[in-house]
């Protein structure tokens, strides 16, 4: 279960509410941060470490440190490195320059938070994602890695192009080439694996939840909104949103009266956007909920009677759900939800075996199924919160009796 939402939301307060409400009621949970100033500490009035460790009974806590985590899964194929570097006669790449490669962050993020899954010790891991952008990045990153190994490994890819012997290329350099060739490809093939493993860990609805946080005000609705078109372009499931930080009726005075109409409006209008999904409501407290105590509290307010570690509600069209590809009269519909998407925000192309969507700032690249490889696009339309695309079969590539 991963907690996002808009900066300064209340997401890790959220996510660790959860969490401690969970192992109270039973569930074997464990709470997890990977951002070290994240505030998880604090939130929960307890230290924690890289180590999952027992806040309470049924309650573990852990704060990833990804250099850590570098260091020990690299010393585990460092001499597999030493060796290709010293017959390919090239200087060694230093921890700290792999460590600021693109994407290595969320890669070891991911495989840590797979490793506490495969572990079977909890019956629920409760993920503080962080602030949007930073979780669109995190859960979006299997896709991407998935991307780039098809782009380099066999049949076509650039790997099988680099290490495919020229003329132009000379003996010495073929040389450092054909000794680096076994161990990269070795790396690609497990990382491909590996995306595919988390991917499909990240898109089972029956397995991941992601819940979205906001507070009542029009431009936390307008970013979750946003959060929310991201989210389901990629196929990641939510399961309900939480307002959180909501000003109630009751008190009296006036400057309280009109926070509250205020608030009770814009839930209306966040209830009416996200339905049918559930929208828990979090009240403004006086006071900020720290330690474990006061976050149980926070959490029941906030889930009733509801289980915190089920799946709370599904989106009418599953929105969330894998792209749908049916017959049609003259070849073939290729569809999916991107909800709350504007026309002139939605960008669609064909990039040989792949489909490039673009949602304002968000893109998604999709390899095309083997039947739509041989087809050509012809028109594509939202309907229905869906981007339904429409492809004919390409006379040259179908094979006619």
């Amino acid at each position: 279960m991963l907690f996002t939402g808009k900066g300064g939301g209340g997401t890790t307060t959220v996510a660790a509410a959860t969490a401690t409400l969970a192992a109270q009621r039973g569930h074997r949970t464990l709470l997890v941060s990977f951002n070290p100033v994240g505030g998880l500490a604090a939130t929960l009035d307890h230290p924690v470490s890289g180590a999952p460790e027992e806040l309470e009974p049924g309650l573990f806590g852990v704060q990833i440190d990804l250099q850590h985590s570098f260091e020990r899964r690299l010393d585990a194929i460092r001499p597999l490195l030493d060796v290709a570097w010293a017959q390919a006669d090239l200087d060694p790449i230093e921890a700290e320059e792999l460590a600021a490669f693109t994407g290595v962050g969320e890669m070891l993020a991911l495989l840590e938070l797979r490793d506490h899954l495969l572990s079977d010790r909890y019956d629920l891991v409760v993920v503080d994602a962080g602030p949007a952008a930073d979780a669109l990045r995190l859960l979006s990153f299997p896709e991407t890695l998935s991307w780039y190994c098809r782009r380099l490994l066999p049949p076509d890819g650039r790997f099988v192009r680099w290490i495919r012997p020229s003329m132009s290329r000379s003996a010495r350099l073929a040389t450092r080439v054909g000794h680096l060739a076994e161990p990269v490809y070795d790396l690609l093939t497990r990382l491909r694996v590996t995306a595919a493993e988390l991917r499909e860990v990240l898109t089972d609805p029956a397995r991941t939840s992601v819940r979205l946080v906001l507070t009542p005000e029009t431009s936390s609705l307008a970013v979750t909104r946003q959060v929310f078109t991201a989210l389901s372009l990629h196929g990641l499931p939510v399961d309900a949103v939480v307002a959180n930080r909501v000003i109630g009726a009751g008190g009296g005075d006036v400057w309280r009266a009109g926070w509250a109409a205020a608030h009770r409006e814009q839930l209306g209008e966040i209830e009416a956007a996200f339905a049918p999904l559930p929208v828990l409501r979090a009240a403004y407290r006086g006071g900020e909920p720290v330690g474990l105590e006061e976050l149980a509290a926070f959490g029941a307010a906030a889930y009733g009677s509801l289980d915190p570690a089920g799946v709370l509600g599904a989106r009418a069209g599953s929105d969330s759900e894998a792209p749908r590809v049916e017959r049609t009269a003259d070849g073939y519909a290729m569809s999916f939800g991107i909800p709350f998407a504007d026309r002139g925000e939605v960008d669609l192309a064909r990039m040989g075996d792949e489909l490039v969507v673009t949602v304002g700032p968000h893109r998604r690249l999709l390899a095309l199924p083997a039947a739509l490889r041989r087809c050509d696009v012809r028109a594509a339309w939202l309907r229905d919160n869906r981007l339904v695309v429409s492809f004919v079969p390409d006379p040259d590539q179908w094979v006619h009796a």
